[in-house]
């Protein structure tokens, strides 16, 4: 059963371990631990018992807020767990004010491309070159109607005081 819930400093190393697994030139520790502190980020996590095996960040502006990176183990996909993560990600956020999210995303990436679609992000521009590991491109993709992303399906999948599960 896989359950969701916001990161603290104390997850940290397994962040940085879901890191390491999915990115060519991934963060580290310290980065995950800072980020833990910055009260302009917010991090939710995705547990396989007490096991990290996926994460989404994000940094919040006001009314805005940037998705940093989407992480989730290889062995881990296909199995709905990046969903999980952004439709919880989006609803938090809903509930910090936030009334559009922006990312960046590697145009050969087809199934993130298709899962941000899913919950309204649309392209809005192209940055030449921005992945260092391969100067791939990479697609700036907005939802500017946030407050009205509400995909069919998009249960309650995290709660603020407790883990709530979704298999």
């Amino acid at each position: 059963m896989i359950t969701y819930r916001a990161m603290t400093r104390d997850d940290a190393a397994g962040v940085a371990d879901v890191e390491e697994a999915c990115f060519a030139i991934p963060w580290s520790r310290e980065s995950f631990w800072k980020e833990a502190d910055n009260p302009f980020a917010f991090y939710i996590l995705a547990f396989d018992g007490e096991k990290v095996v996926g994460f989404i960040g994000c940094w919040i502006t006001i009314d805005e807020a940037q998705i940093t990176n989407v992480a989730v183990l290889p062995s881990y996909r296909n199995r709905g767990i990046g969903r999980g993560l952004l439709e919880t990600m989006i609803r938090e956020v809903q509930k910090k004010g936030v009334t559009a999210m922006t990312l960046e995303v590697r145009p050969s990436n087809a199934p993130a491309l298709a899962l941000y679609e899913r919950f309204g992000f649309k392209t809005a521009g192209r940055r030449k070159k921005y992945y260092q590991d391969n100067g791939e491109d990479a697609l700036i993709m907005w939802n500017t109607k946030l407050a009205e992303t509400s995909p069919q399906g998009m249960g309650d999948v995290y709660g603020s005081n407790e883990n709530h599960s979704k298999e």
